[in-house]
């Protein structure tokens, strides 16, 4: 086999795991030399490529330094949320095509979610409609862990901890006063919940706090909701409710849009905030209690001190099996992870690969099993599938000044 190069990029929004993933990929690559010329890497995804903007991880990551991506949050490689045309006959696929050629590519892995791996189906199906060699390939990303065809997805596993740690500490604040309270704790999910699910993993006895959790895979009733609370304030002094930031109603209104003018994203997705404050009002002005309103916001992808080291490790171990399997030949292809449970409950994984045909422009939502008849709680089998997934700590390196030591590209 004549010697090619790799190239991989990242697209959409960052995990705390996305650079493991990274070095999963760069690490393997680099581990045959034989094989694989260079490494190089997308500056901003796709649409970094098509300007120019590349990196070669030899010079750029040498020696050590390269490990240090499996602590690192954000991209490393920038990213961008670039949507290729939707005709292949688009002059765009030539155009990226011949780059391809000109830098000798033989691999090229993209790392992402939804609309990443609608590129990998584009750029594979061109590939294979013009005689192109070139193995394109998926490695799944994203805190939203909707993804389908695979049981989870890097970085879910970490911004999962990240959420339950957090919401357990917003619970232990909440309960300092002897005074009536309501914290609304809004956690990102469009229109997937298992994020904001993970709240769950926070109580440490039933009927724990958090004490609602409501995601948007069931139509959310403002007065159900106003007559729950007030039903719990009635035995606790504090109530602490955890809700998906895509939160809608029975016609398929936002309620983040009850007072507010949203606009939209590049991929025309609604950008959706606000429905914490909403209810935050709501409650204070209703139940005539106090009532505060907390947006995690980006800090639960890009919370490096709470990673997941079976999140870490399983993102690693994806960007490797990526590499191996291309060499084999396989293409168009996202890696999956295939969950095996033992006798005794215990949990495994090992990875698998997926059409990604079958997996870009869908959504995997929490079953509606695993949510409660009234839609204000998730069950133990929420907790059962989750619980393994924010399992080991990583020790993130300090620097001199007594923070983390990440790793910049310049």
């Amino acid at each position: 086999m004549s010697e090619k190069n790799l190239i991989v990029g990242q697209s959409g929004g960052p995990t705390a795991v996305i650079n493991s993933s990274l070095y999963g990929v760069v690490a393997e690559g680099l581990s045959h030399p034989d094989v694989i010329g260079h490494v190089y890497g997308m500056v901003n995804g796709i649409e970094g490529f098509l300007n120019g903007t590349v990196l070669d991880f030899q010079e750029t990551l040498p020696g050590e330094k390269l490990a240090y991506l499996q602590h690192t949050p954000g991209a490393y490689l920038g990213s961008c949320r670039y949507k290729l045309p939707e005709s292949l006959e688009d002059p765009v696929y030539p155009a990226l095509f011949k780059k391809f050629e000109e830098m000798n590519i033989g691999w090229f892995f993209y790392i992402g979610g939804n609309d990443s791996m609608d590129t990998v189906s584009k750029l594979s199906r061109y590939a294979e409609k013009t005689g192109s060699d070139i193995r394109v390939m998926g490695e799944p990303k994203t805190i939203d862990n909707d993804l389908v065809h695979t049981d989870h997805t890097p970085g879910y596993g970490s911004a999962a901890r990240y959420v339950a740690s957090t919401v357990r500490e917003i619970t232990l604040d909440a309960c300092v006063y002897e005074k009536k309270s309501v914290t609304i704790v809004e956690i990102m999910g469009r229109h997937a919940g298992w994020l904001t699910a993970a709240g769950a993993l926070a109580r440490k006895y039933p009927g724990d706090n958090p004490m609602f959790i409501y995601l948007p895979e069931v139509p959310f009733d403002v007065e159900a909701f106003l007559a729950r609370v007030e039903k719990a304030l009635n035995v606790n002094c504090d109530v602490v409710v955890c809700v998906s930031e895509g939160i809608r109603d029975a016609s398929g209104t936002f309620i983040c849009e009850y007072d507010n003018a949203v606009g939209v994203d590049s991929f025309g997705h609604k950008m959706l905030a606000g429905c914490g404050k909403y209810l935050e009002h709501l409650v204070h002005s209703r139940l005539g209690v106090k009532a505060r309103s907390v947006e995690l916001n980006v800090s639960q992808r890009c919370g490096a001190s709470l990673l997941s080291a079976t999140d870490q490790q399983e993102a690693v171990a994806a960007g490797r099996f990526g590499v191996q399997a291309a060499l084999k030949g396989e293409t168009g292809k996202m890696v999956s992870f295939v969950r095996h449970t033992g006798e005794d409950g215990s949990y495994s994984m090992t990875c698998g690969l997926e059409d990604v045909n079958e997996i870009c422009n869908a959504e995997k939502t929490v079953p509606a099993e695993w949510i409660t008849p009234d839609g204000s709680d998730v069950t133990e089998d929420f907790i059962r599938y989750a619980a393994p997934l924010i399992q080991g700590r990583i020790e993130v390196p300090l620097g001199k000044d007594g923070l983390p030591e990440f790793v910049y590209r310049k």
